[in-house]
C-alpha cells in the first residue's frame, strides 16, 4: 500500500510536468470555465466550395484554408465520442450519437477542464468544458482514396492541462507535405484518471481510471473507422506526443487495446519508466478514496452529481486538503495489464519503428540549486545533502568541479531526474526487446529571445538559465509551425533547424525512417553538419549499441550523429529514481511542467 507522502511525491511530480509545460507554454495563473457550447451543432449546409466529408456517424463541413497552405482543408472539433458527463463521468468513452444534416467542423471544441487553462497565445478554443471529447484533422485538399500517411498527436501538459486547438500542434504544415494530421482533446486530471473501486464495479471489465487513456484509444479506433474519408491510410498510422503525450505514447505501446491501431511511434521527452512510471491499481484506488472523503462523497453517483467546477476545485485547490492526491495513468488490468517497465523488457510491446528523444536543458540548474552559487562547494554539499548515500557515486557522474561545470552537471542531473531518464529508458529497452529499429535523439537548440518580455511569465522564463533546449521546446520546430508561434523572435538559423526537424518527422511518418528511404543502406556518419534552408537532410542513423555507446541524433544548429556515452549515468539514476527517491525538483518546479507522482 503506498503512503501519503509518496502520494504527495507522486503529486509533486505531477505538478513540475504540467507546469514545465505551463512556463514553456505561458499558460495564465487562473482558471475560468466558459458556459458550455455546441461547436459542431447541425447547420444548413454552407457554400459548395466548403470541404465536406461522410463520417461514420454523419457528414461534417470543415474549412478550405488560405495563404501558404491554400491545398489544405481542415475540419476542427470533430467528436470522436459521447460528451463524459453525468452518468459518462468516470466511464470509457461512449460511442458519438449519429447526426442528420451536415454539422459545422469549423471551430476548435472545447479544451478539456483544467486547472490552468491556455493564454491566448497556446489555445484556440473559446471555452473549458467537462464536453471536450473533440479531434481536428488536416488533409491536403485532394487527398481522396490517396492511401496518405497519417500522424496522431497528443498533446502534453502533464495529464492535466493542455489541448488540441493550441498553434504549436497546428496540422497545415505537415498536410501540406502530403500527411493527413490528426489532434485529439482527452480528459485530463481527476476526470481523466481518478480510479473510484465503485466504478471498478460497473465497468464490464472490472477496472477504473485511465479514462484520458482510454479516450486515446477511442480517438485511434475513430481514426481507424474514418480516415479513409480524408485521403488517410488507416494501416499507416504515427502516433505521437510529446511531454504526458510522449508518456501517452509509450503506454500505447504496451496496451493491448492500442495494438494494431498504428505502424509507428514517436516520442518527445517522456516515457512510462522511472521516475515517471504509472501507479499500480491499489495507488490510484488508494488516491480515489481519498479523494472521495475529500469531497464528502460517498458514492460514486455523488461523485457524478458534483460540478465540473467543483470537482476541479477540489482537486487543485490545497487548502481544501491538507494532503495532495494526484491522478496519474495506471496499471487498471485493461488498458494496462503490466507496468510498461515490465512490458518492455519481456519484448510484449507493440513492435513498431521508434523516433525518440529528449531535449539537453529539460530542467535548468536552478532546479537543483535554487538561488545557491553554482560553486563547487555547494554543489557538493547540495548532493551529500540529497543523496546521502550515493554522494559519491553522483559526483563522479555530474562533476562539477568549477562554475561552469556545476551549472551544466546540475542541468544534466535535474534533466534525466524530470524526464530525460525515463525517455532514455524507453528507447534502451525497445532497442534491446524490439524487432523494429529505433532513432534517439538529443534536441539542443535554444528558444530565442521573446518578442514581448513585459508579463511575468515572460519575465519568468527569461530569467530561467539558457544552457540549451528547455521542455517541450521542440515541439514547434519538430511539426513546422515555428509561424504560428508568435511569441518568439525567431532567426534564421530556428528556421533552418525546424525545416531539418520537421522534415526528419516527415519522412519518419511517411517511410519509418527519419532520412527517408533514399537514405537507407547508407553507413552511420558523425560528422557534424549545420542545418542548411537547401533542403538537404543530414543522414540519421538508426540506434546501436557498441563499446563507444549508443548512437544518437543530436538535431540543433550544429547537427550530428554521435555516440552517447551515458549508459552508467542512467543506471544510477534509475537506481535513485526507482527505489522510492523522490525526483529532485526544485521549489520553483511550479513555474514549469508536469511530473508524475513517483514513489517506489
Amino acid at each position: 500500500m503506498q503512503t501519503s507522502s509518496n502520494h504527495a511525491v507522486k503529486r509533486h511530480l505531477v505538478t513540475a510536468i504540467a507546469t514545465a509545460a505551463a512556463l514553456s507554454c505561458g499558460t495564465a495563473a487562473s482558471a475560468t470555465q466558459a458556459t458550455p457550447a455546441t461547436p459542431g451543432a447541425s447547420t444548413p449546409a454552407r457554400a459548395p466550395l466548403a470541404p465536406q466529408v461522410k463520417l461514420a456517424d454523419g457528414i461534417v463541413e470543415g474549412l478550405q484554408m488560405r495563404g501558404p497552405h491554400k491545398d489544405v482543408r481542415v475540419f476542427r472539433g470533430i467528436p470522436y465520442a459521447a460528451a463524459p458527463t453525468g452518468e459518462f463521468r468516470f466511464r470509457e468513452p461512449q460511442p458519438v450519437a449519429r447526426w442528420a444534416g451536415v454539422r459545422q467542423a469549423r471551430q476548435f471544441g472545447p479544451r478539456c477542464m483544467q486547472p490552468v487553462p491556455a493564454s491566448k497565445s497556446d489555445t484556440r478554443a473559446k471555452e473549458m468544458s467537462e464536453d471536450c471529447l473533440y479531434l481536428n484533422v488536416w488533409a491536403p485538399s485532394r487527398a481522396a482514396d490517396a492511401k496518405l500517411p497519417v500522424l496522431v498527436y497528443f498533446h502534453g501538459g502533464g495529464f492535466t492541462a493542455g489541448d488540441a486547438s493550441s498553434p504549436r500542434y497546428d496540422g497545415a504544415n505537415l498536410a501540406s507535405r502530403g500527411i493527413v494530421m490528426v489532434t485529439v482533446n482527452y480528459r485530463l486530471g481527476v476526470f481523466g484518471f481518478l480510479a473510484p473501486p465503485e466504478a471498478a464495479q460497473e465497468s464490464s471489465h472490472g477496472t477504473a481510471g485511465n479514462y484520458g487513456l482510454l479516450d486515446q484509444v477511442s480517438a485511434l479506433r475513430w481514426v481507424r473507422d474514418n480516415i479513409a474519408q480524408f485521403g488517410g491510410d488507416p494501416s499507416n498510422v504515427t502516433i505521437a506526443g510529446e511531454s504526458a503525450g510522449s508518456i501517452a505514447v509509450s503506454t500505447h505501446m504496451a496496451s493491448p487495446l492500442s495494438r494494431g491501431l498504428f505502424a509507428r511511434a514517436i516520442g518527445e521527452s517522456g516515457g512510462a519508466f522511472a521516475p515517471n512510471e504509472v501507479w499500480r491499481r491499489d495507488e490510484a484506488q488508494e488516491a480515489a478514496a481519498k479523494f472521495a472523503t475529500r469531497v464528502g462523497a460517498s458514492s460514486l453517483q455523488q461523485l457524478r452529481s458534483l460540478p465540473a467546477q467543483a470537482l476541479l476545485a477540489a482537486a487543485t485547490q490545497p487548502n481544501i486538503a491538507p494532503e495532495s492526491i494526484a491522478f496519474w495513468p495506471s496499471v487498471d488490468g485493461h488498458f494496462l495489464t503490466e507496468l510498461p517497465e515490465q512490458v518492455f523488457t519481456n519484448g510484449a510491446q507493440a513492435q513498431v519503428p521508434l523516433m525518440v528523444g529528449s531535449n539537453s536543458q529539460e530542467r535548468p540548474y536552478t532546479a537543483l540549486l535554487g538561488e545557491t552559487a553554482p560553486t563547487p562547494e555547494n554543489w557538493r554539499e547540495i548532493i551529500k545533502a540529497k543523496f546521502p548515500a550515493q554522494a559519491e557515486e553522483v559526483l563522479a557522474h555530474y562533476p562539477g568541479n568549477d562554475e561552469n561545470e556545476v551549472k551544466h552537471a546540475a542541468t544534466a542531473l535535474a534533466s534525466d531526474m524530470f524526464i530525460g531518464h525515463g525517455t532514455w529508458r524507453w528507447m534502451e529497452r525497445h532497442r534491446e526487446t524490439g524487432r523494429s529499429p529505433v532513432f534517439y535523439y538529443r534536441y539542443t537548440q535554444p528558444l530565442p529571445p521573446e518578442v514581448d518580455t513585459s508579463s511575468a511569465s515572460a519575465k519568468a522564463r527569461a530569467a530561467e538559465p539558457r544552457l540549451g533546449a528547455r521542455h517541450s521546446a521542440q515541439v514547434a520546430y519538430a511539426l513546422g509551425n515555428l509561424n504560428q508561434v508568435r511569441r518568439y523572435a525567431w532567426t534564421a538559423a530556428d528556421y533552418d533547424v525546424s525545416r531539418m526537424f520537421s522534415s526528419y518527422v516527415e519522412q519518419f511518418v511517411k517511410t519509418g525512417d527519419p532520412s527517408g528511404q533514399a537514405a537507407a543502406g547508407q553507413g552511420a556518419t558523425t560528422e557534424s553538419t549545420t542545418a542548411r534552408s537547401d533542403g538537404w537532410l543530414p543522414r540519421w542513423p538508426a540506434v546501436v549499441a557498441e563499446n563507444r555507446g549508443i548512437l544518437m541524433q543530436t538535431i540543433g544548429e550544429k547537427t550530428s550523429s554521435v555516440w552517447d556515452r551515458s549508459a552508467p549515468r542512467h543506471g544510477l539514476v534509475q537506481r535513485l529514481t526507482a527505489g522510492g527517491q523522490p525526483v529532485a525538483a526544485p521549489e520553483e518546479v511550479a513555474v514549469d511542467t508536469p511530473q508524475p507522482p513517483s514513489a517506489r
